[in-house]
């Protein structure tokens, strides 16, 4: 596999992450008279745009994996709540080991899982003679969409090297290569999801006050631009805009179920480490709150849905003006 030329793409999981990273590879093979990616979805017509793309639908996992030499895996906002991502990920794995030989095929798997999921996903397929490359990726399905993700990768050296072609530029603005043991990456993905977390608590704190002093947010946004930069002032974006709380029937650009689950791993490792998260503790008990006022109302949050509960505890309702507004004239 030292030349990507002939080198047969394939991809499992469609959810929205997952739909705009391999619209974008296709995008790419395509351009480049490469060899047409293969996809499954357990809902295949997800893939429609990507067969629009000249993409090509399998309709089984195996058929995916035995037609392919690497093949990216995307769980994320695939199943339902009650079932873990850690489970759907082994069990998409169960059926990549029965479909026959795997060997020296390279897995991608950019599922965001507990990293001693990823150390027993390595085992197994590493039994198989396959390569396992964790890549969790950081950023919101927007940011996916114009290829501009920040992407952690671990695994085998000739593996990532081999995969390299299809990440920046690609659907990454930038790589980071962690190492050569794949459950790092799932590490530094489930550090930066405490730091995103707190900072979204940390941030919903400082428009609050903000509120309840007359200090205006628009000046408040403006120090957040220009002090602590662009990815905070994203952040404070999607508490001023009302993006922390999506019109009904509009769906988060990133859910507050799945930040619960990534900031959970987060706290459930320090636990076991004998620390404690505090600020981690904060916003897990802030977007459980969250959750229950959203499914309330039957509406889904975005996973900066602390806000609301900021707001609340501080005397102030849970929607902003901007989330009254936009509700008021639909």
């Amino acid at each position: 596999m030292e030349s990507t030329e002939g080198l047969r793409l394939g991809w499992i999981g469609l959810g929205s992450m997952g739909l705009a990273m391999s619209v974008n590879i296709q995008k790419h093979l395509k351009r480049n008279a490469l060899p047409p990616m293969r996809y499954w979805n357990r809902t295949l017509s997800r893939g429609d745009v990507l067969k629009e793309e000249g993409a090509t639908p399998g309709h089984s996992i195996p058929e995916v994996v035995q037609t392919c030499d690497v093949i990216f895996i995307s769980l994320e906002s695939l199943m339902p709540c009650q079932v873990s991502d850690d489970e759907v990920l082994k069990g998409v794995v169960d059926e990549v080991i029965k479909s026959g030989s795997i060997k020296s095929k390279i897995f991608v798997d950019t599922t965001t899982v507990h990293p001693s999921t990823t150390t027993s996903i390595t085992t197994l397929l590493g039994n198989e003679e396959a390569s396992y490359v964790a890549a969790p990726v950081f950023g919101a399905t927007p940011v996916a969409q114009s290829g501009s993700l920040l992407m952690a990768v671990a695994g085998p050296s000739q593996a990532i090297e081999t995969i390299s072609p299809f990440l920046k530029g690609v659907i990454a603005r930038a790589v980071i290569v962690v190492g050569s043991e794949p459950s790092q990456a799932l590490l530094l993905k489930t550090t930066s999801n405490f730091i995103t977390a707190g900072l979204m608590y940390l941030l919903s704190e400082a428009h609050t006050f903000a509120s309840k002093t007359g200090l205006p947010g628009e000046v408040l946004e403006s120090l957040i631009e220009q002090n602590l930069g662009t990815y905070a002032h994203g952040v404070s974006k999607r508490l001023t805009s009302g993006a922390y709380f999506p019109a009904e029937g509009s769906a988060p650009s990133s859910g507050l179920e799945l930040g619960i689950k990534d900031v959970g791993h987060g706290v459930k490792l320090a636990r076991e480490k004998g620390m404690k998260l505090d600020v981690g503790e904060l916003y897990l008990e802030a977007a459980e709150e969250a959750k229950a006022f959203g499914d309330e109302k039957g509406r889904k949050c975005d996973s900066s849905a602390v806000f609301g509960i900021v707001r609340q505890k501080a005397g102030l309702d849970f929607e902003n003006e901007k989330v009254k507004e936009r509700d008021a004239a639909t």
